[in-house]
């Protein structure tokens, strides 16, 4: 029988380590943002929507690049497929996993009647899926590919915001030479530049589709550091002034 042993959601501190520890079930952990975990002598790094699965009995730490969230559950469950398997897998497209322990979690906050039999139902019901994704899916390997994607999936979520090279670093992994390289490699710019792209494609459809917002507002919200750097950069890359982009593109 699939029970749960104990469920807690917290806040980790950007830097925050959680010594190596070890419970006597099954521990679960999902991650909402990147950071660093060893688990029975093997490191890892995780990112967003990634989850640990940690056999009983066996060691393990974390660390985060981040502020963060963490939703964590321990359990007991006789599936083999479970109890073998160490380390760090992606959750499935339509975020199955975060999606039962989110329910698990409202399930206990809310404690109605009969919550504590739900909340045995809906380890099984996760047991289930995670069978499921990891008979499918190979253990989630810590590739290249894998984390050049997630820096730019996280840059277009959140280029408006200070993104420094050492938090990209960071989150990929890697020191930032290295980092550099391998995302000019994948992508045939730098980081700074796709950045940069990104940001003046935003400030490109305000001008055009909200024509009273000032052009100071623009740039900030654009995530340039103030209106004078922005102007000068883009009329360095387009040949005219913010007003004049404006202006000649409500002509059409």
């Amino acid at each position: 029988m699939d029970t749960l042993d104990f469920l807690f959601f917290s806040k980790r501190k950007k830097g925050q380590y959680i010594p190596s520890h070890n419970h006597n079930c099954c521990e679960l952990v999902y991650y909402f943002a990147s950071g660093k975990t060893e688990i029975d002598s093997t490191e890892y790094t995780f990112y967003e929507n990634n989850f640990a699965l940690i056999s009983p009995n066996t060691n393990h730490d974390e660390i985060h690049f981040v502020d963060a969230d963490v939703l964590y559950i321990g359990f007991y469950t006789e599936n083999e497929i479970i109890l073998e398997k160490n380390g760090v897998f992606q959750d499935s497209r339509d975020w199955v996993i975060r999606d039962c322990l989110v329910k698990m979690r409202e399930e206990f906050v809310q404690k109605q009647s009969g919550f504590s039999k739900m909340l045995h139902l809906l380890v099984g019901k996760l047991v289930i899926h995670l069978q499921r994704l990891i008979g499918k899916t190979k253990k989630y390997m810590d590739h290249t590919d894998d984390r050049m994607q997630y820096v730019r999936n996280y840059m277009e979520e959140y280029f408006q915001q200070k993104l420094t090279n050492e938090i990209l670093a960071n989150i990929a992994g890697y020191s930032y030479d290295h980092f550099r390289h391998l995302f000019k490699e994948k992508f045939s710019m730098t980081p700074q530049r796709y950045l940069y792209l990104k940001r003046m494609e935003f400030a490109k459809a305000c001008l055009i589709h909200d024509p009273s917002k000032l052009i100071s507002d623009i740039a900030l919200e654009a995530g340039f550091s103030n209106d004078s750097q922005f102007c000068s950069m883009f009329k360095r890359e387009t040949g005219m002034t913010p007003k004049m982009y404006r202006e000649e593109q409500n002509k059409v």
